[in-house]
């Protein structure tokens, strides 16, 4: 992989995401928000004031492309807001879904003709949007959101096999960033690490999989 456009880079996973690939030598785009003092050392290029729930902004990061191709789109920017049965609002369900499920649809079709044919495509999910491994309820705006851009990344490896562009949903594991706060199993670096061996090796017979940091399967 040559160059690759990461969204939520400023921080947690997509920052250390940025510092992978910009050690050994790929080109990196890091898409955020705002930017942070901890990319500007990386050697990146920041494209800031990106908000990926937003058409015009999609617009906008292509047009920043100019005639630029990427070989690898990472969908990393998530929300997380904890609920359960009774206290779950609509609104914040709603922000996950535009955020996790609709934001990585919406990028991926304004910039797929910026992506070389054989190119990848990697959505940090979360076994979280797994049914079969719902063992403990709750979490409801996360759990639905994730389970919707699971089934549109599935839909995608399809819809792009024809340009011999793969698609992985990809699981980091519980991680210890601002989003979980601060709690987990690994570092955001550890996670980052795992991702992206998932991500080198992605190819046409693993594309439209769900697959753990770890590289163990994960159920639908």
């Amino acid at each position: 992989m040559s160059t690759v456009l990461i969204t939520g880079a400023n921080r947690g996973i997509g920052l250390e995401l940025c510092r992978l690939y910009a050690a050994r030598g790929d080109e990196v785009l890091a898409v955020c928000r705002r930017g942070s003092p901890q990319l500007q050392p990386l050697g990146v290029r920041v494209i800031e004031d990106i908000d990926v729930t937003r058409d015009g902004d999609a617009e906008r990061l292509r047009s920043e492309l100019g005639e630029r191709r990427i070989d690898g789109l990472i969908h990393n920017a998530g929300l997380l807001v904890p609920d359960d049965f009774g206290s779950a609002q609509v609104e914040n369900v709603r922000r996950q879904i535009e955020v996790n499920a609709i934001a990585p649809l919406r990028l991926t079709q304004v910039l797929a003709s910026r992506i070389v044919d054989g190119g990848k495509v990697a959505i940090v999910t979360s076994r979280m949007g797994s049914m079969a491994d719902n063992g403990s309820g709750g979490q409801y705006g996360y759990r639905m959101s994730k389970a919707a851009v699971n089934a549109a990344g599935k839909s995608m490896s399809i819809d792009l096999a024809g340009r011999g562009i793969s698609v992985v949903l990809l699981h980091p594991g519980w991680v210890r960033t601002g989003m979980t706060g601060n709690r987990g199993d690994v570092t955001a670096d550890e996670a980052a690490r795992g991702l992206v061996e998932r991500i080198d090796e992605l190819d046409a017979s693993r594309s439209g999989r769900f697959v753990h940091a770890s590289g163990d399967e994960l159920p639908w």
